[in-house]
């Protein structure tokens, strides 16, 4: 089963089971996926593609929910992690921290990388390399420590 129709699968679950909260989170994926299809790069959308949407929205959802909490507007933030936790589930699994050093490691090396002014190489492979598998905040700490930045 492709990750459209899983998505199809479970709006028309969540529809059955009136859960408002997962609904509009699986529609916004939806959306994001509609909006990716429609950007003239094909009908259907790479498992790649797809990861980038969904950690695209797990991010403005983390910026949206610190932002709630700073106006004081915990109804609005409890909505936000709520849509949070349906939109995390579509992520495919995370690399740990050592297996995220190692891969990293490995583009250093391979690049010959050796100073802080290469860490615009190294990023854009590393993006390219680790898409959706890790969290880029994290990738960028990882590459500056081993840059000596």
């Amino acid at each position: 089963m492709t990750t459209t129709e899983q998505l199809n699968n479970d709006i028309k679950n969540a529809m059955l089971a009136k859960d408002a909260v997962k609904l509009a989170a699986l529609r916004a994926i939806k959306s994001a996926v509609l909006l990716a299809q429609t950007s003239g790069k094909g009908t259907e959308i790479s498992d790649d593609d797809f990861a980038t949407i969904i950690n695209k929205m797990v991010k403005q959802r983390q910026d949206s929910i610190d932002v709630y909490e700073t106006q004081g507007r915990a109804d609005l933030a409890d909505e936000e992690k709520a849509q949070l936790e349906v939109v995390k589930a579509y992520l495919p699994p995370q690399m740990s921290d050592e297996e995220l050093e190692t891969v990293v490691a490995g583009i250093v090396a391979k690049l010959g990388a050796s100073a802080p002014s290469d860490f615009g190489k190294v990023m854009g492979a590393s993006s390219k390399e680790l898409a959706g598998k890790a969290d880029n905040k994290k990738v960028s700490e990882i590459i500056k420590r081993l840059l000596g930045a």
